[in-house]
């Protein structure tokens, strides 16, 4: 028999879709909303499979649930599970490839014409009366700007970076990259993350959570950006240090910051940069149109599917 135990599945859906298609490959699903670390080990017990978005996976669950041999993940980051552990174990951890590329691409952007022309901005001055009393047709007190000639700096060039790349080039920006394995077919200059912060006037992260990330947002460089750049992170929040960006934003030494994830999540109530000036937090949305969402369930039955025919896809480890 095989078991399938669902972790959170509330953490890809409001409602609007449903585990269905995972029942017709196990005899037995149990699927939860949410599941506590202090949960986890009971719920998945004698399961042979496992799905998940956020839910830690440790040696100690690993440890305590030995007839797991497969991990699926809900997300294209797995910093969540212990990889090395599920390696010592023989457990196949396999993550969702490139589900999100056009949303997370598309909320950059997002971000990026928000600033750049001031929409939200305007609408809620408008929506005050302020151009009603105007004394001209155009009413244009905060400055807008075009992207065509700015330099984009994009941190990781994997499946968003290249599609960020790809329309900061139909804008007529001029895209810089710094990567960590220099990729054969990149058409744009790379840089290296220090040349990528003093050229940016857009500094955008694509870069996976890890050692090597971890902070790569700090106080020093930093103060290598332009004032007026901006910085967008769309990748995970421990890349950046909270409280020197916050110190940033308040000293004026970069424009302003666009952030759809943070280091905790949901937002503690303290963090930094809750109320840090020209910061706009979006509660890690970039990822979660109905489409994406769908097209992310899909992958991971179909990478469930590939496991259990001998042939895993989108393998981690």
């Amino acid at each position: 028999r095989m078991k399938l135990v669902i972790l959170d599945w509330a953490t890809v859906t409001t409602g609007d879709l449903t585990p269905n298609i995972f029942h017709a490959m196990a005899d037995e699903v149990d699927c939860y909303s949410l599941t506590t670390p202090e949960e986890t080990i009971t719920r998945i017990g004698d399961a042979d499979a496992v799905l998940c978005n956020k839910v830690q996976i440790t040696e100690t669950v690993m440890s305590a649930c030995p007839n797991l041999r497969y991990i699926g993940l809900f997300a294209t980051g797995y910093n969540n599970i212990d990889i090395e552990a599920a390696k010592a174990r023989g457990i196949t951890v396999c993550n969702a490839g490139s589900y999100s590329t056009n949303a997370v691409a598309q909320h950059v952007f997002a971000c990026i014409l928000d600033h750049f022309s001031r929409v939200s901005l305007y609408a809620m001055d408008t929506r005050l009366g302020n151009w009603c009393r105007s004394k001209t047709f155009s009413y244009f007190p905060y400055p807008t700007a075009e992207l065509a000639g700015r330099v984009i700096g994009i941190i990781g060039y994997g499946s968003i970076g290249r599609k960020v790349a790809e329309i900061a080039s139909a804008f007529g920006m001029q895209p810089v990259i710094a990567t960590r394995t220099r990729p054969d077919d990149c058409p744009y200059p790379l840089k290296t993350i220090e040349e990528v912060f003093t050229l940016a006037d857009v500094l955008t992260l694509h870069c996976p959570l890890t050692g090597q990330t971890a902070g790569l947002v700090d106080a020093e460089r930093l103060e290598m950006m332009k004032p007026e750049a901006i910085l967008i992170n769309t990748s995970r929040g421990g890349v950046v240090r909270e409280a020197d960006l916050a110190e940033a934003l308040e000293d004026g030494i970069l424009s302003a910051a666009y952030l759809d994830v943070l280091e905790q999540e949901p937002m503690a109530e303290d963090t930094p940069l809750r109320h840090a000036k020209n910061c706009f937090i979006t509660p890690h949305i970039a990822w979660a149109p109905l489409e994406t969402r769908t097209r992310l369930v899909e992958i991971a039955a179909k990478n469930l599917k590939a496991y259990l025919a001998g042939d895993p896809q989108n393998k981690v480890c």
